[in-house]
C-alpha cells in the first residue's frame, strides 16, 4: 500500500513539475514571428523517357537494330551508358501494349539521365536522326537538392531573427534568445514535366544547330515559426 501510493505521489510531483515548467515558458515576454526564404535551382539532373517501339521500325529495320544503333549513339555524344541509362522494366526486356483490338505492338522503354539542356536537346536531335523520336522529359531534379534545403530553411530563420530585431527596436526593445522554432513544411515546387516535351512533328528536318534548353527551375520555399526572448 506504501510503495502505490509513493508512486502516486511521485507521478503527481512530476506533472506539477511539467506544467509549472510549461507556465513559466508560457509567461515569459516573447516576440513570436515567422521567417521566409527561397531559392530557384537550375535542374542539373534531367531524366529523359525514351521510348522505342514497333512503329519506328515498321519497313526499315529491327526493334534490337535500333536499339544498337541507339546506344551507340548516345555513346557517341559522351553518355555513360553503365551510369546514366536504364531499362524501366527490367522483369521482361521488351514489353507489349494493345494499340487496337488485333494489333499488339512490342515495346521497350528507357530512362536516360542528362546533366544540362544542352546535353538533352543533343540526344533529341541525334536519335531523331535514326529514328527514334518518341522522347519526353520525365523528371528534374538537383544532385545536391539536400544541401539547397538546408542552407534555405537557415535563411528563413535568419529572416525570421531580422524581422524579429527591427520590429522590437521600433519600441526601443531587443531580442533575446530563442524559446522556440517550429519549422513550416512547404513543398518543393518541380517543374511539370509535361510543360515540356522533346518530340518533333512527322517530316520535320532535324535543327542544324544544337540549343541550350532552358528548363524551368526547382522552386524551394520555406518557412519557420520562432519565438524570441523580448526584452
Amino acid at each position: 500500500m506504501k510503495t502505490r501510493l509513493s508512486i502516486l505521489l511521485l507521478l503527481l510531483a512530476g506533472l506539477s513539475y511539467s506544467q509549472t515548467g510549461e507556465k513559466n515558458f508560457i509567461d515569459q515576454n516573447y516576440i513570436q514571428v515567422i521567417g521566409k526564404a527561397e531559392m530557384e535551382i537550375v535542374p542539373d539532373l534531367i531524366d529523359l523517357k525514351i521510348i522505342i517501339d514497333e512503329n519506328d521500325v515498321r519497313g526499315k529495320t529491327t526493334i534490337s537494330e535500333l536499339e544498337k544503333l541507339m546506344l551507340e549513339k548516345l555513346t557517341e555524344i559522351g553518355i555513360d551508358l553503365k551510369k546514366d541509362l536504364a531499362v524501366r522494366d527490367l522483369a521482361s526486356n521488351f514489353k507489349s501494349h494493345l494499340i487496337l483490338k488485333n494489333e499488339i505492338i512490342l515495346s521497350k522503354e528507357y530512362i536516360l539521365t542528362v546533366h544540362d539542356g544542352k546535353t538533352a536537346a543533343t540526344v533529341f536531335i541525334e536519335l531523331e536522326k535514326i529514328g527514334v523520336s518518341n522522347i519526353s522529359v520525365e523528371k528534374l531534379d538537383h544532385s545536391e537538392m539536400e544541401k539547397f534545403r538546408a542552407e534555405v530553411k537557415i535563411n528563413a530563420v535568419k529572416a525570421a531573427k531580422a524581422k524579429a530585431e527591427y520590429l522590437t527596436n521600433a519600441i526601443g526593445q531587443g531580442t533575446g534568445r530563442a524559446l522556440y522554432i517550429e519549422e513550416i513544411e512547404m513543398p518543393v515546387y518541380y517543374p511539370r514535366s509535361s510543360n515540356i516535351m522533346l518530340r518533333s512533328a512527322p517530316g520535320e528536318e532535324s535543327i542544324a544547330q544544337v540549343p541550350d534548353i532552358e528548363f524551368d527551375k526547382i522552386k524551394l520555399e520555406y518557412s519557420v515559426l520562432v519565438r524570441f526572448e523580448l526584452k
